[in-house]
């Protein structure tokens, strides 16, 4: 069902009406907001691979038409009766998640994204069977607990950044924000001066150069895998002590190769992480206030959607694109 009689307000956005590659301007409606809903004028959305797979049914589950974006932020223009904590013209930010069943363990644990009915917030099912739609819109209505609001470690371990794009350029500020020593993992060379000089990585380590790897080996308690095309994990964990920990936090559309001998023999543990809990981005929100961490950006116009699209399917992004969808380049 894409929309329900409580669908009534008329929106402005941009969807993929197939698997092509391209988005068009498309017209829809967003539910009324009710009396736990936040509406929001959104001002800006980046632009992330998810969406890329999603505008090209890489995974085979896109409900077209399609309206991508999921890293939204805006200002509240209006507030349901119970609501509290926001008001209009406060700052905001949307994630991933849209809805989720809000009774299980994991929602009473703040851990939303893991809970079995989790909603994302677009090419999903809300609770009254509509299809959910993202930020490449002019406004979205958002239910109270899948709010963010806005603020304008570990010292002396050590962690790998694999990928130095839209997630891991911010993966190694965080790192510096916790006092580790963060060393950039990198297939680019041409990457290496950005990473030392602008982001203040300690190391960078070309992976695509044996004895670089070689001598970095079991020298990082932790990385962070950003890479969303498929790839090896094998030599990436041999940088790992024992005991270290690797976690995935892209999606490539085909399986990456995971040998068994680096997990045997390092004692080393794989792990995946989709999104944080409303708890805990909260939480990450207030610390990126606190140190100021912020995305590098590359700010795109809405009739440039598509050749923004077409430039991240090549990499050829620093470090993020985010649409202005409310034309707000001339505030800034």
């Amino acid at each position: 069902m894409e929309v329900t009689s409580n669908h009534t307000q008329a929106v402005s956005g941009w969807a993929a009406m197939d698997a092509s590659g391209k988005v068009v301007p498309f017209s829809f409606k967003r539910r009324e907001t009710g009396v736990d809903d936040v509406t929001i004028k959104v001002h800006y959305c980046g632009m992330c691979h998810t969406d890329l797979h999603f505008i090209n049914n890489d995974w085979g589950i896109t409900m077209y038409p399609v309206v991508p974006g999921h890293e939204i932020t805006g200002v509240v223009t209006r507030v349901g009766t119970n609501v509290s904590g926001f008001r209009p013209g406060d700052r905001v930010g949307v994630g991933c998640i849209a809805a989720s069943c809000l009774d299980c363990d994991h929602c009473r644990r703040s851990e939303e994204n893991y809970c079995d009915k989790v909603t994302l917030t677009y090419n999903g099912i809300f609770w009254d069977g509509s299809v959910t739609y993202g930020g490449y819109s002019d406004m979205l209505v958002a239910h109270k607990r899948f709010l963010h609001g806005m603020l304008l470690g570990e010292a002396g371990r050590s962690l790998g950044v694999v990928g130095l794009g839209g997630l891991g350029h911010v993966a190694v500020k965080f790192g510096k924000a916790f006092g580790l020593r963060v060393t950039v993992i990198s297939t680019s060379p041409a990457k290496e001066r950005e990473a030392r000089e602008s982001l203040k990585a300690d190391d960078f380590v070309l992976s695509t150069d044996d004895k670089q790897m070689q001598a970095m080996a079991r020298s990082l308690d932790y990385v962070i895998d950003t890479v969303s095309a498929q790839h090896s994990l094998g030599p990436i964990l041999e940088l790992l002590k024992v005991n270290g920990k690797l976690v995935l936090v892209a999606a490539p559309d085909k399986p990456v190769e995971l040998p068994s001998f680096p997990l045997i023999f390092g004692k080393r543990t794989v792990s995946g992480s989709m999104t944080g809990g409303m708890k805990e981005t909260q939480e990450m929100m207030d610390l990126c206030g606190e140190h100021n961490i912020t995305c590098d950006i590359e700010l795109v116009s809405t009739d440039r959607i598509n050749e923004a699209l077409a430039r991240l399917a090549r990499n050829d992004v620093r470090y993020r694109f985010v649409v202005d969808i409310g034309g707000n380049a001339s505030k800034l």
